[in-house]
C-alpha cells in the first residue's frame, strides 16, 4: 500500500507543480501580451531551432549504437531512433519513466536484456552530465567578473565563500565515514559512486571512443545553438550576450528535472536566468513559452508516431 502511495505521488506531485508553474508563469504576463510575441516571432528561426533539436535527438539515437555494440548487440538505426523519441514523450507523462521504456523496446524489438540497456543509459547520461558539467565550467569562466559583481551586489560573499567550504568539509568528511561504514545506506552510496565511475571511465575503453564523444560533443553544441537560435525569433532578444544565453540555458535545462519535461519551470528559469541581466520579462517569458511548446510539439508528434509505427516497422523488418 505505502509503495503504491509513493509511486502515485512520484507522479502526481511533479504534474501539480506544472500546472501550479504554468498558472504563476503566465501571472506574470498578460494572456494577450504572449499572444502579441507570438504573432510577431520570426517562425523562421524557431523552425531552425526545431532542425538543430532533431539533430541533437537523432545524434543521441546514433550514439546509442556505440555503447551496444561492445556488448554485442547491434541493434537497427530506426528502433534506437524511435526509443529515443518514446522516452523523450513518456517522460512527460511519468518522471525518469522514459528511461526504462527506452531499455524496453529493445529488450522488446531487438532482444537485448534490460539490465544491460539500461545500464547503457546511464553511463550516458554520465557523460552527458559530464558536459554539463564542463558548460557550466566554461559559463563561469566567460561571466566570471559579471557573476562576482552581481553576487556581491544582492548577497554577502564572504558568507558564501564560508559557505561553500563548509559544505565541501562536510562532503569529505561525509565520504570518509561512508567509506568507512558498513551499513546498508553507505554500501548503497558506495556502489552509486563506483558504478558512476565506472560508467564515465567505460566511455574511454570503448571501441569507438571517438566517435561516441564527437556525437556527444554535437549534442550538446546542437542544444545551446537551438536555445540561441529560438531567442532570435523574440525581436527584443537580438543583441543578447553569448553569457546570458549561457546561463539561460543552464538554468532552462536544470528546469526540466523539476517536472515533467519542464512544464512551467522551463520558461521561469528563463525568465530568472536572463533578469540578472536585466532582460524584461515579457520578452523572457515569451521566449520561454516559444522554445518549450515547440520543442515540446515536435517530441510529441514524432514520439507519438514512433510508439505507433514501432510495431509495424518490427513486423516489416521480421517478414
Amino acid at each position: 500500500m505505502a509503495k503504491t502511495i509513493k509511486k502515485s505521488l512520484k507522479i502526481i506531485l511533479p504534474l501539480i507543480l506544472g500546472v501550479f508553474l504554468v498558472w504563476y508563469a503566465l501571472s506574470k504576463v498578460s494572456l494577450n501580451e504572449l499572444l502579441l510575441y507570438l504573432d510577431k516571432a520570426d517562425y523562421k528561426w524557431i523552425f531552425i531551432g526545431l532542425i538543430l533539436g532533431l539533430l541533437s535527438h537523432l545524434s543521441r539515437a546514433y550514439r546509442w549504437l556505440f555503447m551496444l555494440e561492445p556488448l554485442g548487440y547491434k541493434i537497427k538505426l530506426g528502433n534506437s531512433i524511435m526509443a529515443v523519441f518514446s522516452a523523450y514523450l513518456i517522460n512527460f507523462t511519468i518522471p525518469r519513466a522514459g528511461e526504462i521504456t527506452r531499455a524496453s523496446i529493445i529488450t522488446n524489438y531487438e532482444n537485448v536484456p534490460f539490465e544491460k540497456g539500461f545500464g547503457t543509459i546511464v553511463s550516458e547520461r554520465i557523460a552527458d552530465l559530464i558536459l554539463m558539467m564542463i558548460i557550466i565550467l566554461i559559463t563561469l569562466f566567460l561571466q566570471f567578473d559579471f557573476i562576482y559583481s552581481y553576487l556581491i551586489a544582492k548577497f554577502n560573499l564572504p558568507k558564501i565563500i564560508i559557505g561553500l567550504f563548509a559544505m565541501l568539509g562536510i562532503t569529505i568528511i561525509g565520504l570518509k565515514i561512508i567509506k568507512r561504514s558498513n551499513s546498508a545506506l553507505a554500501i548503497k552510496i558506495k556502489t552509486f559512486l563506483t558504478g558512476l565511475i565506472e560508467g564515465a571511465l567505460s566511455i574511454f575503453k570503448m571501441k569507438k571512443k571517438w566517435p561516441f564523444i564527437f556525437h556527444t560533443l554535437f549534442i550538446w553544441v546542437m542544444y545551446v545553438l537551438m536555445f540561441y537560435v529560438t531567442s532570435l525569433s523574440v525581436g527584443e532578444l537580438h543583441g543578447i550576450s553569448f553569457g546570458a544565453i549561457l546561463i539561460g540555458f543552464i538554468a532552462a535545462s536544470f528546469s526540466i528535472a523539476a517536472t515533467n519535461g519542464g512544464i512551467g519551470s522551463y520558461p521561469l528559469a528563463i525568465y530568472a536566468a536572463f533578469s540578472i541581466f536585466g532582460i524584461a520579462k515579457e520578452p523572457s517569458l515569451a521566449f520561454g513559452w516559444i522554445i518549450w511548446s515547440s520543442q515540446t510539439l515536435m517530441i510529441i508528434i514524432l514520439g507519438g508516431i514512433s510508439l505507433i509505427y514501432l510495431p509495424i516497422y518490427n513486423r516489416k523488418v521480421q517478414v
